[in-house]
């Protein structure tokens, strides 16, 4: 099998991404074996993207905002590009269908915008489904999800569930390593644009000053939260501004399309189910050359 590894390389002081590599740039590394680059292109393959908006109220007004200019946003996708709309609190649900009428999807994130709901945000459920969603794509379109969230997650324990999860029903929430694994195994990045309201900041300090309590509902019942989810799918994480959302979509866009797809053949066999780790790093002369950067690059994949 082909393994693809959609990655991108940050200079580390300026954060912006660094253009124009070659194949022979790069060096990849399955659990530790290196591999022989196979595949190589920028900006080439198809995106499949998932557009994931959280409902809950200090995220609503940033949403409101965003579906002004969605359809300007949008145009920054290649015309064979698909996108998904899928709003969650407590439950994700879809909007709109993968489609690259980008009238169709721009017309999804307004009913996004006019969406409210009272219930919780599982964030673990939301990276769930959508991944999910994502597996009906294509296998050779690159998968992405852009979440617009506040980080503010509740967390899924049983009395959390009971009294602000009624749409879920008698069904069982995702918990956050069933998320990830679901992110590797489909292969899908996840970029956020990360907006924190006054309330999400109330909520936020409100955390921060029960801060045992907070530590011990973070090991029961692990609430998933967005930078977790962009390191092991090599995602970035992007402080967005309510005033300037729409360019900063833009922006991410353009960000993402001209991340690098690198891809090999594992040189070895291993059992079906088999978690096997990826390190995507710089040829020597490569680092010599560009100094200190960061790269972002998915952690691993199921055989």
């Amino acid at each position: 099998r082909l393994v693809m590894v959609d990655t991108q390389v940050l200079d580390k002081k300026a954060h912006q991404a660094i253009p124009s590599l070659k194949q022979n740039d790069f060096e990849v590394y399955e659990d530790g074996v290196r591999q022989k680059i196979t595949a190589f292109s920028q900006d080439q393959l198809p995106l499949s993207v998932v557009l994931l908006f959280d409902l809950t109220d200090s995220v609503r007004p940033v949403l409101k905002s965003l579906s002004r200019g969605a359809l300007e946003s949008l145009n920054h996708l290649k015309p064979q590009d698909e996108v998904a709309v899928m709003a969650y609190a407590a439950k994700a649900d879809l909007i709109q269908d993968f489609t690259t009428d980008r009238s169709l999807a721009a017309a999804a994130i307004e009913r996004a915008s006019r969406m409210e709901s009272n219930e919780a945000a599982f964030f673990n459920e939301a990276i769930f489904q959508a991944g999910a969603q994502l597996e009906r794509s294509a296998p050779s379109r690159r998968r992405v999800i852009i979440w617009l969230t506040d980080d503010v997650p509740n967390f899924p324990s049983d009395e959390i569930k009971a009294r602000y999860g009624r749409s879920l029903g008698k069904n069982r929430l995702h918990t956050e390593k069933e998320a990830i694994e679901e992110l590797y195994r489909t292969g899908t990045v996840v970029c956020t644009l990360l907006e924190r309201s006054r309330i999400s900041d109330d909520e936020f300090s409100y955390r921060l000053s029960t801060a045992g309590n907070t530590m011990l509902n973070n090991m029961l019942y692990p609430p998933g939260e967005v930078h977790k989810n962009a390191l092991v799918s090599g995602g970035d994480v992007v402080e967005a501004n309510t005033k300037h959302m729409q360019q900063q979509l833009a922006a991410l866009i353009d960000e993402i399309r001209m991340r690098y797809s690198i891809g090999y053949h594992p040189s070895t066999q291993k059992p079906k189910g088999k978690f096997c780790t990826i390190k995507v790093k710089l040829s020597g002369e490569a680092r010599a050359r560009l100094g200190d950067v960061t790269i972002e690059a998915r952690q691993g994949y199921y055989r």
